[in-house]
């Protein structure tokens, strides 16, 4: 991974994501909890941390807009850089268990970030029970999605405790220019420019093809054009009223709540309905979900999801940043057998897995961020407000891995609401999956029900296995 590639200017996918925050419920903030068997070395530790930020440019770089949103924001170094106001240190405080770290991870992730700063931070637990310490890791998702943030993570990780080659000569400062406001200006219009051509160019050939394929399939030709516009049109749907009953409300406030489960059963139950590990995570999730509406006798035969899909490829397998289109669909919550309901969430995903609509995010993106801000925030309020949960599925390390000499036990993710009730992200390290349940407290105020319910459907589903 150290051959990533790091863009000098966001996306537009990434650019409609910083700009829509201008309504702070649709913050994207990505929160992850690491416990360690000790407390990381210090010394060791901002030494390591040092050196990633200069093999990883992001973690040095700060977002700059331009006069009039001209383009998409771009990527530059901070001038003042200061790796003390990135990683912190305090004490666990109670008795020092996963529960009092859970409680102070809450706020910081609840925080907006310094948006002239670099957009993550890393606080350190130290005084956990048996010795133990935690890592609280915060960072903007504009920076990248799970998956990128885990290739990101290895670079910062050793697979050793106490790896040879510490005391190599330290990575030279990455190269790049902060632009005056005349220059970035003109940058902006120099993107403009050839972001239109390459357009042009796109459009000419894609006309050709078209009249080649006309010639040969006119019937075809007219169905796919219209398949595609259907799929826009699904994407883009407003949904402003969520389907549940009682996860109506939404708010700034967060509760985390952690689960385990062992990773080989769960691919195991997830075979038994010729499916996958996301199959049974679902399917998992949904059947938590039907028995919290059940408690609360407020019952659902389906929930809207939002569920971001992989749209990595062989040329952007290594660019940094970003790599998926989110999906929102309605899940059944009323199948109470768990093969049946990993059967219909493994043929649902696939569906959505081949809208039209997928390849067409970034262009889309491109004319959305031309709209003012206001009405942007507008259009996706309406269309994120509306989903009741979301789910993400992301691959951990399958080794064990080390940072400033402590081994980490575990890994927990909480992926960032954005106007959602609930979040609940898988990860899986080594022998386990660990489940991040993060749920807004206006929706979901007893999130304790909530976790024994989602613990109860996977207990359920797993003795499938």
């Amino acid at each position: 991974m150290s051959d990533l590639q790091f863009e000098s200017r966001m996306s537009d996918s990434d650019a409609l994501m910083w700009h829509i925050e201008k309504d702070p419920i649709l913050r994207s903030t990505i929160t992850a909890l690491t416990v360690l068997d000790q407390a990381p070395d210090r010394v060791r530790l901002l030494d390591k941390l040092e050196r990633g930020t200069r093999l990883v440019p992001r973690l040095r770089q700060r977002v700059v807009g331009n006069l009039f949103s001209l383009a998409p924001p771009r990527w530059e170094l901070d001038p003042n850089f200061d790796l003390r106001y990135h990683v912190r240190w305090t004490n666990a405080g109670g008795k020092g268990t996963l529960r009092d770290v859970l409680d102070i991870a809450e706020p910081v992730a609840m925080q907006g970030f310094d948006r002239a700063r670099p957009l993550w931070e890393f606080v350190i637990v130290e005084g956990l029970a048996d010795g133990k310490a935690a890592m609280i890791q915060k960072l903007h998702h504009a920076i990248t999605d799970g998956v990128g943030g885990i290739a990101i993570a290895m670079l910062l990780l050793d697979l050793e405790r106490d790896p040879a080659g510490d005391d190599e000569p330290m990575p030279p400062l990455p190269e790049g220019k902060v632009f005056s406001p005349a220059e970035r200006t003109a940058d902006a219009i120099g993107h403009i420019a050839r972001r239109n051509l390459g357009i042009a160019r796109r459009a000419r050939s894609t006309v050709l093809g078209a009249a080649v394929g006309a010639a040969s399939d006119p019937v075809g030709l007219v169905r796919g054009v219209g398949d595609a516009a259907a799929s826009m049109a699904r994407m883009m749907a407003p949904a402003s009223e969520p389907l549940s009953p009682i996860m109506k409300r939404r708010s700034l406030s967060v509760h985390f709540e952690t689960l385990t489960f062992p990773l080989a059963d769960m691919k195991a139950a997830a075979k038994k309905a010729d499916g996958r590990l996301n199959d049974a995570f679902v399917a998992g999730v949904a059947g938590g979900l039907r028995r919290y509406h059940d408690a609360h006798d407020a019952s659902v035969d389906a929930l809207r999801m939002n569920m971001p899909i992989n749209v990595r490829t062989d040329e952007t397998e290594n660019v940094a940043g970003n790599q998926f289109a989110p999906a929102r669909f309605p899940v059944p919550t009323s199948i109470e057998d768990p093969l049946e309901a990993m059967t219909a969430v493994r043929e649902l995903v696939a569906g959505q897995r081949g809208e039209p609509a997928l390849a067409l995010l970034e262009p889309m993106s491109g004319i959305l961020n031309r709209l003012p801000t206001t009405l942007t925030t507008s259009l996706f309020g309406s269309m994120l407000k509306g989903v009741d949960f979301t789910t993400s599925n992301v691959p951990g390390a399958p080794i064990p891995v080390f940072m400033g000499g402590a081994e980490i036990e575990m890994m927990v993710p909480f992926g960032p609401l954005a106007g959602t009730a609930v979040n609940v992200t898988l990860l899986s390290n080594r022998d386990d999956v660990h489940l991040g349940i993060n749920c807004d407290l206006a929706a979901v105020p007893d999130p304790e029900v909530l976790r024994d319910c989602i613990q109860e459907s996977f207990e359920e589903l797993l003795k499938l296995a």
